[in-house]
């Protein structure tokens, strides 16, 4: 096979985003506290509760794993982001 024979394309062909990549800190920690509302919701056996509890509680702590993800990425990007803007003028002193 030859270089000729290979089809090349610039596009990356990523994948569809989460529906979660776009929450930022806010958004996580609201669903970090939705989470708990239905942990909650769960435990007091409230209109909606699954037959099985541990259904709903598995349920509950997918939403606030994400939560917390999403939390500690948005956090950790905005360290990452101040810290390269303190470096920053740093580097122009040095020249």
């Amino acid at each position: 096979m030859s270089d000729e024979d290979v089809e090349q394309t610039d596009e990356q062909g990523y994948a569809p985003r989460p529906w979660w990549a776009d929450l930022g800190a806010w958004g996580a920690v609201a669903l970090i506290v939705f989470g708990g509302l239905a942990a909650v919701w769960v435990f007091f056996r409230l209109s909606g509760t699954p037959e099985e509890p541990a259904s709903g509680y598995y349920g509950a702590a997918k939403v606030v794993s994400i939560g917390l993800v999403t939390v500690g990425c948005a956090l950790l990007g905005r360290r990452r982001a101040r810290a390269a803007a303190i470096e920053q003028p740093n580097e122009r002193e040095r020249v």
